[in-house]
């Protein structure tokens, strides 16, 4: 894997405990899946086989109260430990999660996160754990990795702050943040491998059944076309759609959703985004089949049915228009790996 800037604590300076320590800070509302990935590959590099020893790893759930956090799949979780002093934890790591569902932490975690920030233990936001940094002024001057779906939002909350949502995450200085999903199986692979070695980080992955460990910088899967609209009601039509890829539903049923008429939307889609909604619904499929295309190995029947179409041929017939190439041609094309669109959509202000 390839150097992330994540630098490891040297070895003799852990005389006496584990070669890595990691304190988590959940957030209300925090994303479980995120959490999930991220504590599992610890827990499996921490041990042979899997009997879950913290041998090489120990991990904290910290918090300044006993109280349990909920996820915003409404399952709980207790802390394992107080807050603990920095100088014994080698990451501090935020799990965000919902953003507008009232505070995120309370006001003594926030503060033992500025006294975190003051130190040099290195400081890890995932999900919307970036965020939280912001929020606590700890993101001054560096970039954040943050996943397209939240990319407007951050824009909006911390409009001087450099963002990006085109990988799964990166390590600016002390500063890691990571997009979340794939992002956080993506970094404690990297953790691991940094401080245990490309053994461990590899054996994590495989007992996960994750097919190989990525590199924070590779690409992000495809924003939504819906984040360059600025309309609210068209930027909704396209999240529906995106929501429907492999079976579309019929353009007058998306405006019953929006709650008008099929005409009133082809005015809109036509006002705001240049063309009439069924135009803008295959371009969706063709930019996801083409994304599928260049990021996977996927047969093209599977592709084809992926993006909603029943017909192979008449699949290959469509990205050919859209492409200039047949898609087993463009498989074969030099491609940069980026969640862009390839046929140039303008996919971030």
């Amino acid at each position: 894997m390839p150097h992330t800037g994540l630098n490891p604590i040297a070895s003799g300076e852990r005389e006496g405990r584990p070669p890595l320590r990691v304190g988590v800070i959940l957030a209300h509302h925090f994303t479980l899946s995120a959490f999930a990935v991220f504590i599992d590959h610890l827990r499996l590099a921490a041990d042979e086989g899997d009997r879950s020893r913290p041998l090489r790893v120990q991990w904290s759930i910290m918090a300044s109260r006993p109280d349990s956090v909920a996820a915003s799949c409404g399952v709980t979780l207790g802390p394992t430990s107080g807050l603990l002093a920095p100088d014994c934890l080698d990451y501090v790591v935020v799990v965000g999660g919902i953003l507008h569902a009232g505070p995120q932490l309370d006001d003594a975690t926030t503060r033992y996160l500025r006294e975190v920030g003051a130190t040099d233990v290195p400081m890890i936001g995932i999900c919307t754990g970036s965020f939280i940094l912001c929020r606590a002024g700890l993101m001054k001057g560096r970039r954040s990795c943050v996943s397209w779906y939240h990319y407007q939002d951050f824009r909006r909350a911390f409009p001087g702050q450099e963002v990006i949502a085109d990988r799964l995450f990166l390590a600016d200085g002390p500063r890691i943040t990571c997009a979340g999903g794939a992002g956080a199986a993506a970094l404690a692979t990297c953790l691991i491998e940094q401080h245990l070695g490309s053994a461990v980080a590899r054996k994590a992955s495989q007992v996960l059944l994750f097919d190989r460990p990525r590199a924070g910088n590779e690409a992000q899967p495809h924003p939504p076309l819906s984040e360059t609209v600025a309309e609210p009601r068209v930027r909704r039509a396209l999240l529906l759609m995106e929501q429907n890829l492999a079976r579309p539903i019929a353009v007058a049923e998306v405006a019953a959703e929006l709650g008008m008429s099929a005409r009133q939307l082809e005015r809109l889609c036509r006002k705001h985004a240049g063309t009439g909604p069924a135009s803008l619904y295959r371009q969706l499929r063709m930019r996801y089949a083409n994304w599928l295309i260049v990021n996977t190995d996927r047969s093209v029947t599977d592709i084809a049915n992926e993006a909603g179409f029943a017909d192979c041929a008449h699949f290959s017939r469509q990205f050919k228009d859209a492409y200039g190439l047949s898609p087993s041609t463009h498989r074969l094309r030099p491609q940069r790996r980026t969640n862009g669109d390839a046929a140039g959509a303008r996919v971030f202000d």
